[in-house]
């Protein structure tokens, strides 16, 4: 049977959403914290330990990124699916240490990669020690994580977590490929976001479930359910982008633009775009050359064209679908609040 649910419906028809459930993204993050919160505070245990060094930028460096005041989602999910599943052991908090260590690592060198200066509005860790620094010390961060997979003692969940630490770097240089090219396509915009973002949500959640000896079928879902709410996720990101708050976003409004980063609003504005619009397009992102008035010109006509308001209708479209994934979970407060991460994230754009 197959089944379609709009995210309101979701919301309001799902048995494990109560009245009293978080309205807002901020709020069901600070719900599942509040629910992990002993696993949370063991895996900040464990990232302490794993990047002590006596060679003294390592531990200073990292710290920075670590303390910087993430939302810690990645390791959450992969906390709550082996709670999800009754886990009671502790080779949940070494996954889930080694789910944020890689993705911290991921972003030390994203920031090289991206020249960015802020990151969640504090100077990146590029800026302040270098690139080869931040280079660095990300591959050191990477081997503690590898090291941590190894300890949880599980070939499945080393295999699984591995395999995503490779598709991201794979959409690292894939989104080389697409910046600046105003022929980028919806697929090759896909392509990018279910590597960078979406393969660390599916093995977050996937490597959950299997140290939590998970059926194959449900952690399948699991799987799915992550990579479906790291995809609506990112989308919803890319479109506050031009239509959001910084408060929102972690980030500065307008970065996506001036880095010519081939987003889903842009895509669609570009694709929609009048010939005599074409050259602006080519201009701002192809050559780069971006002039004062740019960025609130291509809101304007991404507003027009329904490039950001489709982007967010594609995001209900995959929250849709993970709301699906999760109906094949037991139901209990940790599926409750898994169901809520994704109805918020989507909701942050309205």
């Amino acid at each position: 049977m197959s089944v379609t649910l709009s995210v309101t419906l979701a919301a309001t028809a799902d048995p494990r959403t109560t009245p009293d459930s978080p309205s807002t993204f901020k709020a069901a993050v600070a719900s599942l914290r509040t629910l992990l919160a002993d696993d949370l505070e063991a895996v900040n245990r464990q990232i302490l330990e794993r990047m002590d060094s006596p060679v003294d930028l390592i531990p200073d460096l990292a710290g920075h990124l670590i303390n910087s005041g993430g939302k810690r989602i990645r390791p959450m999910l992969t906390l709550a699916t082996a709670r999800l599943f009754g886990f009671d052991g502790d080779e949940h908090i070494k996954l889930a240490a080694a789910v944020e260590l890689i993705h911290g690592a991921t972003l030390l060198h994203d920031d090289v990669v991206d020249a960015s200066s802020l990151r969640r509005g504090a100077e990146t860790a590029n800026t302040i020690w270098g690139n080869k620094e931040s280079v660095l010390v990300g591959d050191f961060i990477f081997s503690r994580a590898f090291e941590l997979m190894v300890a949880a003692k599980n070939l499945g969940v080393l295999q699984v977590l591995s395999r995503a630490s490779g598709i991201i770097a794979e959409g690292e240089v894939l989104q080389l490929a697409t910046q600046k090219n105003i022929g980028a396509t919806f697929e090759m915009y896909l392509a990018v976001v279910e590597a960078k973002t979406a393969a660390l949500f599916a093995g977050a959640t996937q490597s959950g479930a299997l140290i939590a000896g998970a059926h194959e079928d449900t952690e399948a879902a699991l799987k799915s359910y992550g990579r479906n709410l790291g995809i609506a996720y990112q989308l919803i990101d890319d479109a506050l982008d031009y239509a959001g708050f910084e408060a929102d976003l972690g980030k500065t409004i307008g970065d996506d633009f001036r880095e010519g980063k081939m987003t889903l609003p842009v895509v669609y504005a570009v694709a929609r775009a009048k010939p005599n619009e074409q050259s602006f397009w080519r201009r701002v992102i192809a050559e780069g050359r971006q002039e004062a008035g740019d960025f609130e010109r291509a809101c304007e006509l991404m507003l027009r064209d329904n490039a950001i308001a489709d982007t967010v209708v594609c995001a209900r479209r995959f929250a849709d679908h993970a709301m699906v994934d999760l109906l094949k979970a037991p139901e209990n407060q940790y599926s409750a609040a898994l169901a809520e991460l994704v109805i918020t994230s989507v909701s942050r754009a309205s």
